[in-house]
Parts: structure tokens; sequence; C-alpha cells
């Protein structure tokens, strides 16, 4: 909001690479909590073997996850683990999983909660569009953007928008300091600065025709399911 002729709109979920994190401790606790107890182990092997787990956990899930199909009867999953920010803010909300049966494993779940953090990038999106704000492509940031191929492309895909994904681990700091480099007078103009100091983009993703209308469709069931636990 603070470049001239321009509006800062700000919106955001209450959580993202968080409900990832959770899940993964949901499913690790038990083996970490053994693991900690054995008399067997030394301390040295209990922290590598804990630390290779925590690891390796989303990067497993990943792999199978990337095997599933999908399926108009997969599981669908709510965001709202701990509340919602945008739209509509309400952080008394909870998340909640469908469709499961004794076929759903781990990386059939995961994949639903990946699915749910891009559905809620989306109703943000949506709102945001049904206001009069056109969006063309978006730019991502931060350790998920950079990491994982898997979520990118699904939000991608769930956006039907082009996502850049942005090269520097520090953007906030890199950002203020294009500021400060125009307020110092070392440019004439933040694009001027911009031109020189910015990262560039390091990798961008490309909405798959195939996966579309597939995706609007899972996004619609999401959309039902919760106006399902808001009511309630």
């Amino acid at each position: 909001s603070i470049v001239p002729g321009a509006v800062g709109l700000e919106a955001g979920q209450s959580a993202f690479g968080d409900l990832y994190a959770w899940f993964k401790r949901c499913i690790n606790g038990p083996a970490l909590e053994l693991i900690e107890k054995s008399s067997v182990l030394s301390s040295d092997q209990k922290q590598t073997l804990i630390e290779e787990i925590d690891d390796k956990t989303l990067i497993h899930l990943t792999e199978q996850a990337l095997k599933l199909e999908d399926s108009a009867t997969s599981p669908i999953a709510m965001d709202w683990m701990n509340g919602r920010r945008t739209p509509d803010a309400n952080q008394g909300l909870k998340g909640a999983i469908s469709n499961l049966d004794f076929g759903s494993d781990a990386s059939t779940i995961f994949k639903a909660l990946v699915e749910a953090t891009a559905y809620g990038s989306k109703a943000i999106m949506d709102r945001m569009t049904s206001e009069g704000v056109e969006i063309d492509n978006v730019i991502a940031l931060g350790g998920i953007a950079k990491k994982s191929d898997f979520v990118m492309q699904i939000c991608s895909d769930v956006l039907n928008r082009k996502i850049q994904v942005v090269d520097s681990d520090q953007c906030c700091a890199l950002g203020a300091a294009i500021f400060a480099a125009k307020v110092a007078g070392a440019f004439d103009s933040l694009e001027a600065a911009q031109d020189v100091m910015s990262s560039g983009f390091v990798k961008s993703y490309e909405p798959r025709a195939d996966k579309v209308d597939h995706y609007q469709n899972s996004y619609n069931e999401y959309c039902r399911l919760g106006a399902y636990v808001e009511k309630k």
C-alpha cells in the first residue's frame, strides 16, 4: 500500500504448512514416543532416528500421494483446523474430512489436506474476483513453495492460474531493501530498483488442463462440506 497509485489487499489462511506439520505429528507420534522410551538405543541414536523420521515423512507421503488417482469419491478435507481467517473470518470453525473408508491410508489423507489448503486459497481468490479484482497469475514464496512441486502443482491446478516461485529465501527483507534503495536515491523508481535487486523466479507452474475440471468439481464439494460444517 506504499506504492504510489497502487492499493494493497491483505488476506490469508489460518493454516497452510501447519496443516501438514500437524498431520505428520499425528502419524509419527506413537513411533517417536517408543524411540524416546527405548532402552536399547543410545541418546545419539535416538536423536538421529527421530530426525530421519521427521525429515522423510512428508517426502514419503508425497511420493505415495503422487501415485493416487483422482476420483470423484476421494476424501475431501476442510483446512479449518485453526479456524478461518479469509474469507469471512471465523476462528471458531473446525476441520473435517469426508469420504473416508478402509482403503484410506495416510497418503490419501495427506493428499486431501494438500488439496484443502489449495481450496482455501481458491476461496480467497474467488472472493476477490467476485469483488472485481482481476488475478492473472500468482507469485508464491517461502519454504513450501520452493520445496514441494507436489503442493505447488496442485495449487496451480486448483486456482487455474500460473504460479511463479520467488528465488529469494528472504523476500520480506529483500523488499524492504528495494524500498530503502529507492528512498535513499540509489534508483529513480521502484521499478528500476526491482530490475537490479529482484531475485527473480526459480520455478513456475502451469495448470494442467486435464486436472482443472476435476479440481473445480472437488472444490464445489469442499464448499458444500464447508457450509455443512459451518452450520454445525
